[in-house]
């Protein structure tokens, strides 16, 4: 059983905290996904679980056993870093195979694993060449190789593609994919990158400075979003968030705009009460020209004025005035948009969010 669970770990430099008692179950051969900002820790924490990072305070368990005190060697894991980290004096044969010749593996089991794991990676033809001989894909393949070779119950990734150009990004995930679906291990994914977090795993953790904002699956985390924070993070482009307050059945926007309270909202929001408005960019779209995401129950119509447009061939990202901000709609089947123009918006409440103002939780029943 290759499980990981964090319970109450905490990371301190010295008097600065920067994990704060993250409490977190991995399920054995998942495929987890830590994203968030800059700083919020996620780095932090796969270098603990590593035991690349001492902890100050808490339990880290691989497979049930309590791993605190011992040193990484001791964990069987195996940890593919941002940098590849390649011997350039070695082929990629040597490469994949060092971590087994230091433990004094037999040179048949070394051959046999380092077979394996290249006949997975699509690497046999570059076995005699060396790191400068390859391009960047190929690179990070073989850091992936040395890896596997190593048959680790726990598969650790720190940001290993955003050395990458955005092509071969696209093409890397689809390796990392097709590797967990072999090699089915359990897998802890560090990145920045939410599209890689959506596209890759299982659950995604969300951080923010040192705390857990939200588990869950892709779907959970862009459909209910359990704070501002999420809404405002996932998504690309990221939810249309103002501010309002409940008014007599309706959202009150300082600028004087007013929308309907959302139906689903009624029973537990009450007058008065200042909340944060979101909704997707897919839910807001140029009338006649959108797809909407759900039932289409409760739709409401709005005219604004354009700012910018963004054209990306089968869709325009259109930007336009709401209240005082760039409101983001998308539209299918464009259509020519001037700056200045006024266009009618339709927007489908029955997919708004609301957020309480003061802590930035959903107020979704």
């Amino acid at each position: 059983m290759a499980t990981v669970s964090l319970k109450k770990l905490f990371k301190r430099y010295g008097a600065t905290p920067v994990v704060h008692g993250i409490d977190l179950e991995v399920r054995d051969r998942e495929f987890i996904a830590l994203v968030g900002p800059s700083g919020c820790g996620k780095s932090t924490t796969l270098r603990m679980i590593a035991g690349l990072e001492e902890i100050s305070e808490g339990l880290i368990e691989i497979g049930g056993r309590v791993v605190n005190d011992l040193p990484p060697r001791s964990r069987n894991i195996s940890m593919v870093f941002q940098s590849y980290a390649l011997y350039p004096h070695m082929t990629v044969r040597e490469n994949m195979g060092f971590s087994l010749k230091i433990a004094g593996a037999p040179k048949e089991e070394m051959d046999r694993r380092v077979a394996e794991a290249s006949a997975i990676l699509g690497l046999d033809h570059l076995l005699e060449r060396r790191p400068s001989q390859l391009s960047g894909g190929q690179r990070q393949r073989v850091a992936m190789g040395r890896a596997i070779v190593r048959d680790p119950d726990v598969f650790l990734f720190d940001e290993p593609l955003s050395n990458l150009d955005a092509k071969l990004r696209t093409q890397m995930r689809t390796e990392i994919k097709k590797l967990h679906a072999k090699v089915n291990s359990t897998v802890i994914y560090v990145t920045h990158d939410q599209v890689e977090a959506m596209t890759l795993s299982d659950r995604i953790v969300i951080m923010r400075e040192g705390h857990i904002e939200q588990v869950g699956t892709p779907d959970e985390v862009f459909r209910r979003p359990e704070t501002r924070f999420v809404a405002g993070f996932i998504g690309s482009p990221p939810m249309n968030l103002t501010d309002a307050t409940v008014d007599d059945g309706a959202l009150a926007f300082a600028g004087g705009t007013r929308l309907p309270l959302p139906g689903h909202f009624k029973a537990n929001v009450q007058a008065g009460r200042k909340v944060v408005f979101g909704l997707r960019p897919d839910d807001v779209y140029p009338t006649g020209h959108g797809i909407h995401s759900g039932e289409v129950s409760d739709v409401h119509e709005i005219e604004l004025p354009v700012t910018v447009t963004e054209p990306l061939g089968n869709e325009t990202l259109v930007f336009a005035e709401f209240d005082g901000k760039d409101w983001v709609s998308r539209m299918l089947n464009p259509k020519p948009l001037k700056a200045g123009e006024k266009v009618k918006l339709s927007l489908d409440l029955s997919q708004a969010h609301l957020f309480d103002a003061e802590t930035g939780k959903s107020l979704r029943a």
